[in-house]
């Protein structure tokens, strides 16, 4: 059996289940080595924009099936909203046993309040052009597809793999402006509310950083995203660190899951159901 690291907190963000970009092979390798005493899904989990039956790897499934697992060991397990799963905010604050569906969550970590969110709020685009906003995302995952077709050429004769995104990004003064805007305003506001974490997702940038403000200094935190940098954020020891996902590091790890047992597999088909119920009640 393999070895699991145990963490106080795990959070991770913008996976984007059922888009190409996603990495979800990955993903389950990680939550596979990890033995969370909690575990925060800070938005952009399931790509609810872009979800299309006709695809949904297994490997998808099998991260669903992952993280309700951790549900029925007795995880607690908080799935804060995002913009791409902005529709399931209709049912925020919706709670069956230890999964939690919020749209931000306040904790107290030794002596200071943490601050969870997805971070939307703050992106301009979002809130004035949401279909342009959706129009780019349609665009970016379009780019990845393209990119892992190049990606499979690249590794079949032996070279490194590129990211098209980044380098799109890297070429623009614009989205570096952006990336420093953001943290700095969710560093603002945080401080003015007293919190002394602050941490989110949404712009896919990984980042672990003390940022000065006029109310006081803050530790601004971002889990980046599960498309291009593979990364998460884990809390243990009193200390928060970016977990950045190296291939070679779980060469010896199967992606296969094994199956839920009887109580937990009724477990889980109970709060599915309980939800799908609830969302029902809500629509009529």
């Amino acid at each position: 059996m393999m070895y699991k690291r145990e963490v106080d907190i795990a959070v991770i963000s913008d996976v984007h289940l059922g888009t190409y970009g996603c990495h979800a092979k990955e993903l389950l390798k990680y939550l596979k080595s990890i033995k969370p005493k909690m575990l925060i899904l800070n938005g952009d989990i399931i790509d609810i924009w872009q979800f299309s039956k006709r695809y949904w790897p297994e490997t998808h499934m099998k991260v669903v099936r992952k993280l309700m697992k951790f549900v029925a060991e007795g995880v607690p397990v908080y799935y804060l909203t995002g913009n791409h799963d902005e529709l399931l905010r209709k049912f925020a604050d919706m709670h069956m046993g230890g999964f939690h569906l919020q749209n931000k969550l306040v904790l107290e970590l030794d002596g200071k309040k943490a601050w969870f969110f997805h971070g939307d709020i703050f992106d301009v685009t979002m809130q004035h052009s949401k279909w342009l906003a959706k129009l780019g995302a349609v665009g970016y995952d379009s780019l990845i597809l393209i990119n892992s077709v190049v990606n499979w050429g690249l590794t079949l004769i032996g070279q490194e793999k590129m990211s098209f995104s980044k380098k799109i990004k890297a070429q623009f003064k614009d989205a570096v402006k952006f990336i420093n805007g953001f943290e700095q305003t969710a560093a603002e506001l945080a401080a003015k509310n007293g919190y002394g974490y602050v941490i989110c997702g949404h712009i896919h940038q990984p980042e672990k950083r003390v940022i000065a403000t006029e109310d006081g200094s803050v530790v601004y935190l971002n889990s980046g995203d599960w498309v291009e940098n593979l990364t998460a954020l884990e809390y243990a020891n009193k200390e928060w660190n970016i977990f950045k996902y190296d291939n070679k590091d779980f060469q010896t790890d199967e992606v296969e899951e094994g199956a839920l047992s009887d109580s937990e597999d009724l477990h889980s088909k109970l709060d599915i159901n309980a939800l799908l119920q609830k969302i029902k009640l809500e629509i009529v």
